[in-house]
């Protein structure tokens, strides 16, 4: 068993990753305050009774239609914890902050939620299949915990335009200096079949994002800075369980 300690000016959360047969994190967290969530935490939107359901205390989304399921209370300042799991080689999914109830009103089936901060939730495969199509690695995304606003929503990106290296170790850019979309300083997510564990720390504007345990995105001077937690729905099957949340002056 090994201790991880997320600190930072505001609050010090402690996430404990406790190592079994398989290679999977399961994260525990002390400290007063925090609530486990279910999907009774959350309204199924746009989708049907299939889209969302739960077993065994994991959520699981369908990815048909492509929408969201929202938590009924509003948020200002928070922390959580949630692990995911694709089960669809290039899965695609998300986990939305700060949604206005205009994200949401009269949503029809088929449509993402209109506005708020998306913490992308991408399998590995997305990536590779575009280097395989393309020729060339993607230029404008990641698999690794993309952050940035949706629809009418705004955001200061901590790191807008990065440079990686491929397989052979040769260097290449993704963004540019004026992208709102915040990309990973380090690419950390699991293959598909495998959880992987986001704390997402949500204060006065600001969202840091740590992917199985490391911080590695995040942005600032986000507008709204207020407003509904939401599980995103779109295309394929994708597991979320252990969802906590603290909420924060």
């Amino acid at each position: 068993m090994s201790l991880l300690v997320l600190a930072s000016a505001a609050v010090t959360p402690v996430v404990i990753h406790e190592v079994l047969d398989a290679p999977l994190q399961k994260a525990f967290i002390t400290g007063e305050g925090w609530t486990r969530l279910s999907l009774a935490d959350f309204e199924n939107v746009n989708g049907t009774p299939e889209t969302w359901t739960e077993k065994d205390g994991v959520i699981i989304c369908s990815g048909k239609p492509n929408g969201g399921a929202r938590m009924k209370k509003e948020l200002t300042n928070f922390e959580m914890v949630v692990e995911w799991k694709h089960h669809k080689y290039a899965g695609n999914a998300g986990v939305f902050l700060w949604c206005p109830e205009s994200a949401f009103t009269d949503l029809p089936p088929g449509t993402l939620p209109r506005t708020g901060i998306e913490v992308q939730v991408l399998d590995l495969g997305y990536e590779e299949r575009h280097l395989k199509n393309k020729g060339k690695h993607s230029d404008w995304f990641t698999s690794h915990g993309d952050v940035f606003p949706v629809g009418k929503s705004k955001m200061t990106a901590f790191t807008p335009e990065i440079t990686y290296k491929d397989k052979d170790g040769k260097p290449y850019k993704v963004g540019n200096p004026k992208s709102s979309r915040s990309f990973p300083t380090e690419r950390l997510t699991n293959a598909v079949g495998e959880w992987n564990h986001y704390y997402i720390r949500a204060i006065n504007g600001e969202v840091r994002l740590w992917v199985n345990g490391k911080e590695v995105n995040g942005g600032k001077n986000c507008q709204p800075a207020k407003g509904f937690l939401a599980l995103e729905s779109e295309g394929s099957r994708c597991d979320y369980r252990n969802i906590m949340i603290r909420e924060l002056p």
